[in-house]
């Protein structure tokens, strides 16, 4: 009777992985009550490891290749089983296969802007997004980290845990690149290599290799963008408030004239020309009036050693910390007016 047992008894002679559709990172070849026939062939193909794990200890793991299942190519998993040097019968093990190939394009971005400290604008909020690539590097720790010994395991499985490191590490590579939002915003390769080096560590503890990182975009929520404006406009004249008031009202001109074209008064292309006349003097005006007072100030100002625009610039920053809540109404009327008085 054990003779027929013995006889039905199925034997497994080529052990592989055709690895049909996409997305499976570790698959468990179907063992049921069939055994290893020693001597077997385990056919592992290029982009793949496989892996021996006997009763829940890891044992030999392959490269691509075509290996016969002998002592020889068994050294751990026959310490394992207590084998002689050579053993005839089949043996059972469970032998998982993994997908080592690039998973390419994988998406990662910011859900909702995230704060980080520029040492040129303080603290801003920032939106960032990109993609990236990755591998299994190390089966025997992405076995015993991640993917256990499930019968198989999916790309999408781990999506999300992978994301999530990338989210948390934005912040740290900034500070630890050093470099100012607009140095960032401008050679967005320097900073994907930064997030990507802030990254290695974290993947590897998972198995895992990133093999590419790409930052698609990097930008400022709309409030502070239009803050950012402003500076650069301010950048753009050179700190002349008298300059920098007609470029403002040169911006506001086409819907001064849309508003007078609109109305009763003058319609049309006379209309929108009373406009766009009203804005230029309007602007002149402004300039001269702000120029004019402005003048004093910046005369005692430089007799006492003071800069007029490191004050302005200051009293932006102020503004912006005000507007995010940072500074209060009182704190920031206190500060203006101890400015402003370096200037009378």
């Amino acid at each position: 009777m054990a003779l027929m047992d013995f006889i039905k008894k199925q034997f497994i002679d080529v052990l592989q992985w055709t690895e049909e559709g996409d997305g499976t990172l570790a698959w468990r070849f179907p063992m049921r009550d069939m055994e290893i026939q020693n001597g077997g062939q385990l056919v592992v193909r290029e982009s793949q490891m496989a892996m021996f794990v006997n009763e829940g200890q890891v044992a030999d793991v392959f490269g691509a290749g075509t290996h016969r299942l002998v002592t020889q190519n068994l050294p751990l998993l026959t310490n394992l089983k207590n084998w002689d040097k050579l053993f005839e019968s089949p043996f059972k093990s469970d032998v998982y296969f993994f997908s080592t190939r690039q998973q390419l394009d994988q998406k990662w971005g910011t859900p909702q802007p995230i704060t980080i400290r520029d040492k040129e604008f303080g603290a801003i909020r920032l939106r960032a997004f990109g993609n990236y690539a990755w591998r299994i590097a190390d089966p025997r720790l992405f076995y015993t980290e991640v993917s256990g010994t499930r019968e198989s395991y999916p790309v999408a499985d781990v999506e999300g845990q992978l994301r999530g490191l990338v989210l948390q590490n934005i912040s740290n590579a900034i500070a630890a690149s050093g470099v100012p939002f607009l140095d960032l915003a401008a050679n967005q390769a320097m900073f994907a290599g930064a997030l990507a080096q802030q990254l290695q560590p974290e993947f590897a503890r998972l198995g895992l290799r990133i093999e590419a990182f790409t930052v698609q975009n990097l930008s400022l929520p709309d409030e502070l963008q239009k803050v950012l404006d402003q500076k650069i406009g301010m950048g753009m004249v050179g700190g002349d408030m008298g300059r920098f008031m007609q470029y403002q009202t040169a911006q506001a001109i086409p819907e001064m004239a849309k508003g007078v074209g609109s109305g009763g008064d003058g319609g049309g292309l006379a209309g929108a020309g009373l406009g766009m006349g009203a804005g230029v003097a309007m602007g002149q005006i402004l300039a001269q009036n702000m120029q004019s007072a402005l003048q004093p100030a910046q005369a005692a100002a430089a007799a006492a050693g003071v800069k007029p625009e490191d004050v302005m610039a200051t009293l932006e920053k102020l503004g912006e910390l005000k507007a995010k809540g940072i500074l209060t109404d009182e704190e920031f009327a206190a500060k203006k007016a101890e400015l402003l008085k370096k200037l009378v």
